[in-house]
């Protein structure tokens, strides 16, 4: 209860904060808008059900994505902790494009798909893939030894070892690793859609451009702050109780 006061207080004096330098006069309302306008933007976004279809959108492009970005991830870095050759050349090549900035990828996939959906899974496949593939290869690498070992010793050979030994022991850095993956899916569909105009759909990237481009900075403000929202709201609902029981289960919580 206490954190929770604590955080409100905080946004609190930081709302407060915003609504005093905007009327301040000293930078223009165009410029910087107050909360006021903000929360007009999203109430008139939200009854004309603009920031609705937006959201659904952008939701359904970034599932796809991330969940295919992960079905690819995790095996492919179980085969680079398994196999060094697999380490040394895919997962070099893995370390080199996660550290590409997601907007890199938006050129090469609009002259390989064109201007379609295709385009979006593309980017957000390639921003999630190599962020799993290398947490699950470092979480398999933490293994102790010594699971394995005492495995084989009572009969556990092959695939049953990884499956049932390996992969379970390395789950806390392979969540972590599927966390990060999200952060990085969400990124490159942000790219994706603002530089990637298609009209089988517009999603909060588009909203976020035409704001630019008509220069409502309430509009870009308050698309900003509902990718924050799902954002902290994605993290706090899904991914943190998962690691929580995780770190509890394998004896890694701090006591």
């Amino acid at each position: 209860m206490r954190r929770v006061l604590t955080a409100l207080l905080f946004f609190t004096l930081l709302v407060v904060a915003w609504h005093l330098a905007a009327r301040s006069g000293r930078w223009s309302a165009v410029l910087v808008p107050p909360p006021a306008d903000i929360v007009a933007y999203l109430w008139g976004a939200i009854s004309d059900g603009t920031l609705v279809g937006a959201l659904v959108v952008t939701v359904k492009r970034l599932l796809l994505g991330y969940l295919c970005g992960v079905a690819a991830g995790v095996p492919l870095g179980l085969l680079t902790a398994r196999f060094e050759w697999v380490h040394d050349t895919v997962g070099t090549m893995g370390l080199g494009l996660q550290a590409l900035p997601s907007v890199c990828w938006v050129p090469l996939s609009l002259i390989w798909f064109g201007q379609n959906e295709g385009a979006m899974l593309f980017v957000v496949v390639m921003g999630t893939v190599w962020s799993v593939a290398l947490a699950t290869d470092g979480g398999v690498r933490n293994v102790p030894p010594i699971y394995a070992r005492a495995a084989r010793t009572m009969g556990s050979r092959g695939l049953h070892t990884w499956m049932r030994v390996i992969l379970p022991a390395a789950l806390p850095f392979v969540v972590s690793g599927i966390k990060q993956g999200w952060a990085f899916a969400w990124r490159s569909l942000m790219a994706a859609e603002i530089y990637v105009t298609i009209l089988t759909g517009f999603g909060l990237g588009q909203l976020l451009n035409y704001g630019r481009d008509l220069n409502a900075m309430d509009q870009v403000i308050g698309v900003m702050l509902v990718i924050v929202v799902i954002g902290l709201v994605t993290d706090k609902v899904l991914f943190s109780p998962w690691e929580r029981f995780l770190h509890r289960r394998w004896g890694l919580a701090k006591v």
